[in-house]
C-alpha cells in the first residue's frame, strides 16, 4: 500500500478504529484480484440545504473514490423518521414520511458537487427496514442491553437528570449499526459525535459473522467565527448553494489559525506537503495568509459553482476591499424595506452585514461604515426604495444591495 494513499485517508481524521485493519484492507484491495473497499456514510434527510461543514465527510468519501473504492451514500429515510438523539437533551420530534421524502430529493444535486456520480452508490435504508417484521426488529433490539445504551454520554446525562428517554431513541444507534450489516461496509465515516453509533456497526457485523468495519471519525468543522461548530442556527455557516461571492467573502473572514484546519478538511488542491511549506513561508514572513485564503476561497467557489464564477467572485471581493475596480461584479442582493425608507443601522442588519442594530450603531460611531465608498456616521441617514449601492463595514464585510419597497 502506498504510504501517500494512507496519509491522504488519515488527513484531518480525528480517529481511525482500527488503523492496522484499515492499512491491511487497503493493502489487500491493491493486490491483483483485490476488491475495492465499500465505504459507507449515512445522512438523515433532516437538513436538505447543506453547508460546507457537511461536506467534510463528502470530501473524505471523494478521496476514497479517487483511490478506486466504492462509496455508498446512504440516505436514512427510515432512521430520519426516528430522529437521531445524538447530543440532544430532549426527545426529538420524528419527521413525517412526506418530510423525509421531500428532503431526500434535494440531496443529489448538492452532494454530486463533491462526489463522482458515476462512482457513487445511493441507497435508502428503508430498502431493508421496510421489509422487517416486528419479530425481526425485536430480534435486532435483543442484541443490545439498556446498560450498554446508557454508556452513551447523552443518554447517561438525560437518565441522571431524570429527563425522559423514549424507547424509539434506543432504536436509532441499532438501526444505524444494522445499516452496516445490510451494506456489508468495510469502512464507515462519521462525525466525532457519531462514534457510539459507528461502533455499533462493528458490533452488529461481528454478531452477523461479517468482518467488523473500520470506523473513521472526522471532526466537526468550526464555523467562520472560529469558535462554534458550523451551524445554520448560529449563522456561522457557508451554504454550498450560496452565491460564489458570498463563499469567497465568508472564507476570507476566517482566522489565520482556522485557515489551516479548513485546508486539511476541505481542500483537494493544497496537499499535505504543500500545506506544510505554505505554513513555513507564512511564519517566515515570505507569504501573506490572505493569499492562501484567496486560494482556498477560489477552490471552494469553483467547486460549488465553476471556475468562471469563482474568478468573478474573487475580482468582486478585491474591488470591494480595495475600493477600486468593478463593483458590479458583486452579487446584487434585494432588501425589502418600508415605503418610507430605512435608517442606515437597520439597513446594515437587514443586509446581513451586522448582527444587530446596536452593533451597527457602534460601527457608525467608529466611522467604520461606508456607503458607495464614502464614510457614513450619522445614524439618522435614511435610504429609500430604489437605492442601489455597496454597503461596507470594516474591510471585509460588504454587500451590494438594491432596496425594494415592501
Amino acid at each position: 500500500m502506498s504510504i501517500d494513499a494512507f496519509n491522504l485517508i488519515a488527513r484531518g481524521a480525528d480517529e481511525i478504529l482500527k488503523r492496522e485493519e484499515l492499512e491491511a484492507r487497503l493493502t489487500a484491495s491493491m493486490k491483483t484480484g483485490g476488491r475495492p473497499l465499500r465505504i459507507k456514510a449515512g445522512f438523515d434527510p433532516t437538513a436538505p440545504d447543506l453547508h460546507i461543514g457537511h461536506t467534510v465527510l463528502l470530501n473524505k468519501m471523494r478521496q476514497f473514490q479517487d483511490l478506486g473504492h466504492q462509496v455508498i451514500f446512504l440516505i436514512g429515510d427510515f432512521t430520519g423518521m426516528i430522529g437521531d438523539p445524538t447530543g440532544k437533551n430532549v426527545t426529538r420530534k420524528p419527521m413525517t414520511r412526506e418530510d423525509v421524502e421531500a428532503n431526500a430529493r434535494t440531496y443529489a444535486d448538492q452532494v454530486f458537487k463533491v462526489l463522482d456520480r458515476e462512482r457513487t452508490e445511493v441507497r435508502f435504508n428503508m430498502e431493508w427496514f421496510g421489509k422487517m417484521s416486528a419479530v425481526d426488529m425485536t430480534r435486532l433490539a435483543g442484541q443490545l442491553t439498556v446498560a450498554r445504551m446508557l454508556e452513551r454520554d447523552d443518554f447517561a446525562k438525560r437518565y441522571a437528570a431524570q429527563q425522559p428517554i423514549s424507547i424509539h431513541e434506543f432504536l436509532y444507534p441499532l438501526a444505524q449499526g444494522y445499516d452496516s450489516v445490510a451494506l456489508e461496509s468495510d469502512v464507515e465515516l462519521g462525525g466525532t459525535d457519531q462514534k457510539f453509533n459507528l461502533l455499533m456497526g462493528r458490533a452488529l457485523q461481528e454478531a452477523h459473522g461479517q468482518p467488523p468495519q473500520i470506523v473513521l471519525t472526522m471532526p466537526l468543522l468550526e464555523g467562520i467565527d472560529g469558535v462554534q461548530k458550523m451551524s445554520k442556527s448560529l449563522g456561522n455557516y457557508i451554504g454550498i448553494n450560496e452565491p460564489a461571492i458570498d463563499i469567497v467573502n465568508k472564507t476570507m473572514k476566517i482566522g489565520d489559525t482556522l485557515m489551516w484546519r479548513w485546508i486539511d478538511l476541505l481542500s483537494f488542491e493544497i496537499g499535505i506537503d504543500e500545506a506544510k511549506r505554505l505554513k513555513v513561508e507564512i511564519e517566515g514572513g515570505q507569504l501573506n495568509p490572505r493569499d492562501v485564503k484567496l486560494r482556498l476561497s477560489r477552490e471552494l467557489a469553483a467547486r460549488f459553482h465553476d471556475a468562471v464564477a469563482a474568478e468573478t467572485a474573487i475580482a468582486g471581493w478585491q474591488a470591494a476591499v480595495s475600493g477600486q475596480g468593478d463593483m458590479t461584479l458583486l452579487a446584487l442582493q434585494d432588501v425589502i424595506v418600508p415605503a418610507e425608507g430605512i435608517r442606515i443601522a437597520a439597513l446594515l442588519t437587514a443586509a446581513g452585514i451586522t448582527p444587530s442594530n446596536s452593533e451597527a450603531g457602534r460601527k457608525l460611531k467608529e466611522r467604520a461604515v461606508k456607503v458607495g465608498g464614502e464614510v457614513v456616521e450619522d445614524p439618522t441617514t435614511t435610504f429609500a426604495p430604489g437605492f442601489e449601492g455597496v454597503l461596507q463595514v470594516g474591510k471585509r464585510n460588504f454587500a451590494r444591495v438594491r432596496l425594494v419597497a415592501a
